[in-house]
């Protein structure tokens, strides 16, 4: 293996983490941001990309971290190393309430392709790149735009995603529809493509965008009930105009709030 063999355990429900337990020599790299613990006597270094080639030169990483620019993420990552004798654990936390999927990058034939935001973190040695589209459609009208991540390696990758995870197997030919947000990853034989809803009335009033996600196998999607992006917006469009409250539940609004006898904010 070119990659480091890590052990992992995920815990939690709603909020997981996933905690890595390294052997002595061996490492992990992470997004900036996603760290939460770890033990005493683990190296913490940033790197430039995903540190995943050996002497590259430092050409090589400034294109590296271009790369990941394009993605939305950050310039640096993250590298924990265990260069103490016996085990040591570091762990990871998922930014926001969903699942942690444990992805083997060598029962997906080595390359795994996932949202530009799902990535969490994967032992080192791992390749964090860039996946473009070659289909128009899917880079004008895919919601996610057309650069994907993909993680190519012989190692183990965690993405976490948003909600309840779902895990649809396809068949060679058969087609999966999905909204275009709620797409964690997938793998490399599955072929992507937008479809248009169709119809006046599902355009104009239907709510749910123009554009299918089409996913057809063979191979493996995972699915995401809620989206960081819906999340968002949600919570924006609750937010109260002006600073009051919106009276949520109430006939009365406002007036509610002043007779309920909670006027602490």
């Amino acid at each position: 293996m070119t990659s480091h063999e890590i052990d992992y355990r995920i815990y939690g429900e709603e909020m997981q983490y996933v905690e890595i337990e390294l052997d002595p020599q061996e490492g992990v790299v992470a997004e900036a941001g996603s760290f939460m613990m770890m033990d005493d006597g683990i190296k913490m270094e940033t790197i430039f990309g995903d540190g995943s080639q050996k002497d590259q030169g430092f050409l090589g990483k400034i294109l590296g971290a271009g790369k990941r620019i394009l993605t939305g993420e950050s310039l640096f990552m993250t590298a924990f190393y265990n260069d103490l004798t016996g085990k040591r654990n570091v762990s990871f936390a998922s930014p926001y309430p969903g699942k942690i999927i444990p992805i083997d990058l060598t029962e997906n034939n080595g390359k795994f392709i996932c949202q530009k935001d799902a990535f969490l973190c994967a032992a080192k040695g791992v390749s964090v790149g860039i996946e473009f589209s070659k289909k128009m459609g899917r880079g004008l009208f895919g919601g996610e735009g057309f650069i994907m991540q993909k993680l190519e390696g012989d190692g183990m990758a965690f993405v976490h995603a948003g909600g309840t995870m779902a895990k649809k197997v396809l068949q060679p030919g058969e087609i999966l529809k999905v909204d275009t947000g709620c797409i964690i990853g997938f793998t490399q034989d599955i072929d992507y493509d937008i479809e248009f809803v169709g119809g006046i009335k599902n355009t104009i009033f239907g709510g749910e965008g123009l554009f299918f996600a089409k996913l057809q196998g063979p191979g493996t999607v995972y699915i995401q009930s809620l989206p960081f992006s819906r999340l968002a917006g949600r919570i924006i469009s609750s937010l109260p105009k002006g600073g009051s409250s919106k009276g949520e539940g109430s006939i009365l609004g406002g007036l509610g709030d002043l007779l309920d006898g909670d006027n602490r904010f």
